[in-house]
C-alpha cells in the first residue's frame, strides 16, 4: 500500500490533536482467532522496533460468545509456531466506549466493520477500517474466519495479518503519520 495515498484517502477528515496515533483496537467476531492474532502480531512488531511505549494495543469481539476465554487452541498453536505468545489473552466484547477511546479500530471483515459502525455515531466511522486496507501483498478485503475450517486456515490468517500489520505500522510511522480521531 502506498502510505501517502493512505494518509490522503483513507483518513483525510479525522485528526487527533494530542499527537501520533497511540490506541489501536483489533476486532473480529468472538475475539478468539483473528483479532487476538492481530494483537499479538502487532505487539511483536512494536517490541522488535522498540515502540511499545508509543502504542496501546488491544483486541475484542463484536459478540460475547467467548468472553473470558483464551484464544482458540488452534490459533495459539499456529501463533506459537511463528513466535507469538497469545496464551495470556482473554476474549472480551467490544464496548460502546471503546469506539470513543481507541484512535483506530481495525475490523477483520465487512460484517464486523458494519457491526462496529452501527454501534457508534457517524462522526466515529472515520476511525473504523478493515485491517486488510493496509495489506501490501494481498488483494483480499477481509481476513477469513478460520474457526470452522481446516487447520491450515489459521496459518493463512497469520500470513495475512503479518502483511497487513507491517503495512499498518509503516503507515503509522510515515513522515506524515496518520492523523486519526
Amino acid at each position: 500500500m502506498d502510505t501517502a495515498w493512505a494518509r490522503r484517502n483513507l483518513f483525510p477528515n479525522v485528526v487527533r490533536e494530542e499527537g501520533p496515533v497511540s490506541r489501536l483496537l483489533f476486532v473480529c467476531m468472538g475475539n478468539i482467532c483473528r483479532s487476538p492474532t492481530a494483537e499479538g502480531v502487532f505487539r511483536k512488531l512494536l517490541r522488535e522496533r522498540r515502540l511499545e511505549d508509543r502504542f496501546e494495543v488491544d483486541s475484542a469481539g463484536t459478540h460475547g460468545y467467548h468472553v473470558g476465554e483464551p484464544p482458540d487452541p488452534r490459533t495459539q498453536r499456529a501463533a506459537a509456531a511463528r513466535g507469538y505468545d497469545l496464551s495470556q489473552m482473554r476474549a472480551r466484547k467490544v464496548a460502546p466506549q471503546d469506539l470513543d477511546y481507541f484512535d483506530l479500530v481495525l475490523a477483520m471483515d465487512k460484517t464486523n466493520l458494519d457491526n462496529l459502525r452501527r454501534m457508534c455515531s457517524p462522526e466515529r466511522h472515520g476511525k473504523i477500517h478493515l485491517l486488510m486496507e493496509f495489506s501490501r501483498n494481498y488483494e483480499d478485503d477481509e481476513v477469513p474466519d478460520p474457526y470452522y475450517g481446516l487447520g491450515y486456515g489459521f496459518d493463512v490468517v497469520i500470513d495475512m495479518v503479518e502483511d497487513a500489520a507491517a503495512g499498518l505500522l509503516e503507515a503509522l510511522l510515515a513522515p506524515q503519520p496518520l492523523k486519526l480521531g
